[in-house]
């Protein structure tokens, strides 16, 4: 198995394992499915592949297509105590197609993005992780930070 660099003839494979994620986390309760998003997706997608900000990293499926997923993005806000530089990492997007899963391909992504993060000094990674992913999060060091995570959504 081989982890590499996203390119932009991955895009709509990226899209259709967001919407894995997706149709999961709705199953875990965490919010509605709005329909309009994968344009959306694929064109911000397109825009920062390859930015300095951004990794995916992708398993290509044996069979074609793409087996696993990760999105690594980083972020600037007002340094602090916790935070000296201000700068934070996010993952998001870490999906396994079904077919592919229990054969170390999310586990392969998320050491790669975690490898991203290393090399830009990156000391503090957030994300959020639907009831199968978690375990594997945990493994890798991940935990709750002991501040809720609240959401506000817009109602339109």
């Amino acid at each position: 198995m081989s982890v590499r660099p996203a390119t932009s003839e991955d895009i709509p494979e990226l899209v259709r394992l967001r919407q894995i994620l997706a149709d999961r986390m709705a199953m875990d309760g965490s919010f509605p499915i709005d329909g309009g998003w994968r344009e959306s997706y694929a064109d911000s997608l397109s825009e920062r592949i390859g930015s300095t900000d951004t990794a995916v990293y992708v398993v290509d499926a044996p069979e074609g297509g793409l087996a696993s997923c990760g999105v690594g993005l980083i972020f600037d806000r007002f340094p602090g105590p916790g935070l000296p530089d201000g700068r934070y990492g996010y993952i998001q997007g870490m999906t396994t197609d079904p077919a592919h899963r229990r054969q170390g391909y999310g586990r392969a992504v998320l050491a790669a993005l975690m490898a991203w993060y290393r090399a830009r000094d990156i000391r503090r990674i957030d994300l959020h992780a639907t009831s199968d992913g978690a375990p594997l999060y945990r493994e890798m060091g991940f935990t709750a930070d002991g501040y809720p995570s609240l959401t506000w959504r817009s109602p339109v």
